[in-house]
């Protein structure tokens, strides 16, 4: 049913007119995982923040965290092997990792870089070899400050989840650090750079490091790519917030946009804003659309991981 205060929808076959909304209640569900038992888990602001937890049969409950030192404004979620939960808390001022238990309790993993604090944090990723990629998208306080193509101060931290001492930046200056994903073969990083409109992939090496920067797509008026995830032909499914498009940009860079909800005039609002340096908070709280409100990042799922679960800011 649709949510209160934000959705996971659900896209079968991308057709507009099959879009259902999963779980109810939400409150800001930025990132949304899938998991191969049927669970949905999203990010959650109620309270104290946390993890909605949505069942096969769509009943929504919450695993909200207690003892923070303040409330938790998870953006990015990973989920640990034991059921714990990474969150990239993205506060007003400050930033970090926290881990959130099963039964509620929350702990600081990473909240310095450097010696300095970190600032507001977007997205955690976990892959296969147990190590934890986790972008900063701005320097910039407030963040609205960088929602510029100008603005390149974001950047990536690695770390191994067994030891956060460890972590290090490991790339820098992008333009407004949003998702990361390393790819199925472990071999690369690719990241969404919001406000550079571009989608970024880094070369792996055996000790984390990155190099050979490559653009792989631009993308134009309209698009300010957030989410992304591989599908098992190698593309990369793109999610941009305004205009709730899809994008996929198969592995020869080509890119088709396979959903679309957006008012032209209000996007062609944005648009001037941007161009003029000028866009803000209104431009992303006040989506103007049919359905989508705001989709920021999407996960596949069901048993033959054809199902796409798109995250809904708004609703």
């Amino acid at each position: 049913m649709p949510a209160a205060l934000g959705a996971v929808v659900l896209i079968c076959m991308i057709d507009f007119d099959a879009i259902e909304f999963v779980g109810g209640g939400l409150s800001r569900p930025e990132c949304v995982l899938a998991h191969e038992s049927g669970w949905l888990f999203a990010a959650d602001w109620t309270g104290g923040g946390g993890v909605a937890i949505i069942a096969p049969d769509g009943v929504t409950r919450r695993l909200t965290a207690r003892d923070a030192p303040w409330p938790l404004r998870p953006n990015g979620i990973a989920l640990e092997p034991g059921g714990s939960f990474l969150l990239a808390h993205l506060g007003d001022e400050a930033g970090g990792v926290f881990r959130l238990y099963p039964d509620g309790a929350a702990e600081p993993v990473l909240t310095e870089i450097d010696g300095a604090p970190l600032p507001p944090t977007n997205y955690v990723h976990l892959d296969a070899a147990g190590r934890l990629w986790v972008t900063v998208s701005t320097r910039h306080a407030p963040r609205a400050l960088a929602y510029r193509g100008d603005v390149a101060d974001g950047f990536v931290v690695l770390t191994d989840i067994s030891d956060f001492s460890t972590a290090r930046v490991i790339a820098d200056g992008l333009g407004y650090t949003n998702e990361c994903v390393v790819d199925p073969a472990g071999a690369r990083l690719y990241v969404n750079e919001t406000f550079a409109r571009r989608l970024t992939a880094f070369s792996i090496a055996a000790d984390g490091s990155l190099s050979g920067r490559e653009t792989i797509a631009e993308f134009g008026p309209g698009t300010f790519p957030d989410g992304l995830a591989f599908d098992n032909e190698g593309g990369v499914w793109i999610t941009s917030i305004v205009s709730n498009r899809v994008i996929r940009v198969a592995p020869d860079g080509s890119e088709e946009i396979l959903l679309e909800d957006v008012d032209p005039d209000h996007l062609a609002w944005v648009e001037d804003a941007f161009g003029k340096g000028e866009m803000g908070r209104p431009h992303l709280d006040g989506v103007h659309s049919r359905r989508l409100m705001n989709i920021s990042s999407l996960a596949f799922g069901g048993p033959d991981l054809r199902t796409g679960y798109l995250g809904c800011l708004l609703g």
